[in-house]
């Protein structure tokens, strides 16, 4: 994908009309500009919508105008049930069982959620590991938990800083960190992508490294769900969170994902019940006592929000329908030759800050210019102008993420071009 003959307009068109997954780009639409499709990356903060999402939102409106009531009762698609029709696509996604998987509140709800089960902070085993400089959601949610439990963060959130010149944290830092601090640690936090730098962790390792010094580990998983092919099941983590709104083209604000390993299945962890998370069985006859339903399902506090729920049915569908092995072959593809473009046509303009290794990274390049943060600024409102959106992220990172259900070679080239052109060159 390097060769020079990869870096043409002729070979992406060539690349494009040889894509086994081509067919995908006509599921979704496109903001316009000028008449035309917007060359959109910004799948790494909000999917398209898929054209599926309309209908499958309308068939609930269908039936609340015409059941009523008895929606919650009435055919496969009742909403009494209605949040088990993504249970299994949610599950091969991530790679669980389908019992561990569920969908349900938002992120950063699912999250304290699970803290309230999985960061059980003793005088001996107070501290949460975290990386430094990850998302706000993350750190304001471990902060207010360990003061909430009479802790202080200043001695007990512990932050990994980066330990390459591009930001990126290395896995020897990752195991000096947990072994430095191993018997103070109640729980290991960590992205599965990093949402600045784009870099990719290896969950398995991080996982075997917490639970060997006693600590529970759980995931931020928004950048890598619908990304990177997963393995929560097989990998051990005690728990993983996640949004729909990204890659799962889901829609803005839309339900989020949780994971439990089956483990806990029918663990007796505290947790903060709800009426929804009560066993499916005995759950209308209003007794007072919880009895957890089985699984993921045990730790939902409200029925579903089925008309969020709807646009979600139909992107898995897509994913479904194209399957992550392949949609991640052609990832790597789109962004191996992003940066090569990169490399050999605007090499004076921007700096990969994400790892080369695509082992180490989903489809996002975290980019800086050259110049600093104004001129920065500068080509990103360029690009925005001439309808080629990635986005920026502060201090003087723009995020370019080629998302294969919907990108084509050729947008990776309208990219680079329009940079050339801003610069002059």
């Amino acid at each position: 994908m390097t060769d020079a003959t990869a870096l043409t307009r002729i070979q992406a068109t060539a690349l494009d009309a040889a894509d086994p997954l081509r067919a995908l780009r006509a599921e979704f639409l496109f903001p316009q500009h000028n008449g035309r499709d917007q060359t959109y990356f910004v799948g790494n903060s909000l999917g398209l919508q898929p054209r599926g999402a309309r209908a499958m939102v309308q068939q609930v409106l269908d039936q609340w105008a015409q059941l009523a009531v008895e929606g919650h009762f009435t055919g496969p698609e009742q909403w009494l049930t209605y949040h088990e029709l993504v249970r299994e696509p949610i599950a091969q996604l991530v790679g669980a069982l389908p019992s561990e998987v569920v969908a349900m509140n938002t992120l950063s709800v699912n999250l304290h959620l699970m803290m309230v089960s999985f960061y059980r902070p003793t005088r001996e085993r107070p501290a949460i590991l975290i990386e430094a400089g990850a998302f706000p959601t993350d750190r304001h949610a471990v902060e207010s938990q360990i003061r909430f439990h009479g802790f202080d963060p200043a001695t007990d959130l512990i932050e990994v800083e980066a330990d390459a010149e591009d930001g990126t944290v290395s896995m020897a830092a990752i195991e000096r960190a947990i072994e430095m601090h191993g018997p103070r640690l109640a729980l290991v936090l960590w992205p599965g992508v990093q949402y600045r730098t784009g870099q990719a962790f290896d969950l398995r390792r991080i996982t075997e490294l917490a639970r060997a010094q006693g600590a529970h580990v759980g995931f931020d998983l928004a950048h890598a769900v619908g990304n990177l092919p997963l393995s929560l099941h097989d990998d051990g983590a005690d728990f993983a969170v996640w949004c729909h709104y990204k890659y799962v083209n889901a829609g803005p604000g839309a339900v989020a994902g949780c994971f439990v390993h089956e483990r806990h299945a029918r663990a007796e962890l505290p947790r903060f019940a709800g009426w929804w998370g009560h066993d499916r069985e005995s759950r209308f006859r209003m007794a007072p006592e919880f009895v957890p339903t089985p699984g993921a399902e045990g730790w939902q506090l409200s029925n579903p929000p089925v008309l969020a729920l709807a646009p979600l049915r139909a992107s898995l569908a897509l994913f479904e329908r194209a399957g992550m092995p392949s949609l991640r072959r052609k990832s790597e593809q789109l962004t191996a030759l992003l940066e090569a473009l990169i490399h050999a046509r605007v090499p004076q303009v921007l700096q990969v800050l994400t790892p080369a290794d695509s082992a180490q990274r989903g489809c996002q390049l975290s980019l800086r210019v050259a110049g600093g943060r104004a001129q920065g600024r500068a080509l990103f409102e360029y690009l925005q102008s001439v309808g080629v959106l990635g986005d920026w992220r502060e201090p003087d990172v723009i995020r370019i993420a080629p998302t294969p259900l919907y990108n084509r070679y050729a947008d990776l080239h309208h990219f680079v071009e329009e940079v050339e052109h801003w610069a002059g060159l």
